[in-house]
């Protein structure tokens, strides 16, 4: 497994650091990287249940980058730790003839413990089932951000975020059937959606959806009752 990684220039690092801030200011822990056939594949958690009676939805992240066609690998690492290896790795200055060049990071060590790095959305097979707007993703990030802050006191328990945060982002989003008001606050979050009249494509394989904008990809996986599992 190769312990390294080529990004294409430093605007492809700045791209990944601004990723994974974002993504760290939900959820301050891990990021999936699956590097294979020249493309490096970003995963990130935004929502997802810490317990077997936890019923948020799982809700993912993803930004894919050019790669180094022989790099191979899969590997859980610390947000933090490759934050400060993109950091460095910015600092390079450009070759001798003034052109960009590819730049090179070194994973950080891996961790083993990170529970929704198990589950692995599928790489093909998606189809087409509808699509939406960027405004209908906002409008539910900034309802069910409203109805967290409204519902949970402030000395309140973990537990009591967990439900509350379940309700909420687990509710469909009444604009877009089966998709789960989650997947907008993600988009949100990881700031995919900027245009509010931006296409945003549904697609769909097995229990899996995800939700396609030019900034990013939201994967949504269906909780096993549900009527499209």
């Amino acid at each position: 497994m190769s312990e390294s990684f080529s990004l294409a220039d430093t605007l492809a690092v700045s791209d990944l650091q601004v990723y994974l801030s974002r993504a760290g200011r939900v959820e301050d822990g891990s990021v999936r990287l699956i590097a294979g056939s020249g493309v490096l594949a970003a995963y990130t958690a935004i929502l997802y249940p810490r317990s077997l009676l936890d019923h948020i939805p799982t809700v993912l992240g993803l930004r894919t980058f050019v790669t180094d066609r022989a790099t191979v690998f899969d590997a859980v690492v610390p947000t933090r730790s490759l934050l400060d290896r993109l950091a460095r790795a910015a600092d390079v200055p450009p070759g001798q003839d003034g052109e960009p060049e590819p730049i090179g990071i070194r994973l950080p060590l891996q961790v083993s413990t990170v529970t929704w790095a198990g589950i692995t959305p599928p790489r093909g097979g998606w189809r087409k089932v509808g699509q939406t707007t960027a405004l209908v993703l906002q409008r539910a990030a900034a309802e069910g951000i409203a109805e967290v802050a409204a519902a949970i006191p402030r000395e309140a328990g973990e537990q009591l975020v967990q439900r509350v945060r379940g309700e909420v982002w687990g509710k469909p989003m009444p604009e877009l059937e089966y998709v789960v008001a989650g997947a907008g606050f993600a988009a949100h979050s990881l700031g995919f959606v900027v245009e509010p009249d931006e296409i945003v494509t549904v697609h769909e394989t097995g229990p899996w959806t995800r939700l396609t904008m030019r900034r990013g990809h939201v994967l949504v996986k269906r909780a096993a009752w549900s009527l499209r599992g």
